[in-house]
């Protein structure tokens, strides 16, 4: 019985370190559909890019980003990923605005992308 309980202690160690994981990454559609529950907070997301935007006057770099259950905006602060790329970002949930629950502007800040 002890060895299962090590193996088990041992196994959660390993895999906590893993960032290629689906452990703890929230589903797009959850934060497109209740953005004020994620407003501000930080999420992990893993998706496909879909399409991807620099807009040199104002140094902005965002790309679209897909999971099969829904699709965000998230704002790049490094290179941006190619299309058909699968990352998994950490990132923090932002609006414009929200009204009546509905967000205007959604996005994602990217803090982290692999």
């Amino acid at each position: 019985m002890k060895r299962i309980w090590m193996g088990a202690i041992l196994l959660g160690l390993l895999l906590s370190g893993c960032d290629y994981l689906p452990f703890g990454q929230t589903p797009l559609k959850e934060i497109v559909e209740a953005p004020a529950q994620f407003e501000g907070k930080e999420v992990r997301i893993r998706g496909k890019v879909k399409d991807i935007a620099k807009i040199p006057l104002i140094d902005l770099s965002m790309y679209v980003l897909d999971d099969g259950s829904g699709e965000v905006t998230v704002i790049a602060h490094d290179k941006l990923p190619a299309v058909n790329d699968t990352v998994n970002v950490t990132g923090v949930v932002e609006s414009a605005a929200i009204i009546g629950g509905q967000s205007i502007g959604l996005r994602i800040n990217e803090l982290k992308r692999n």
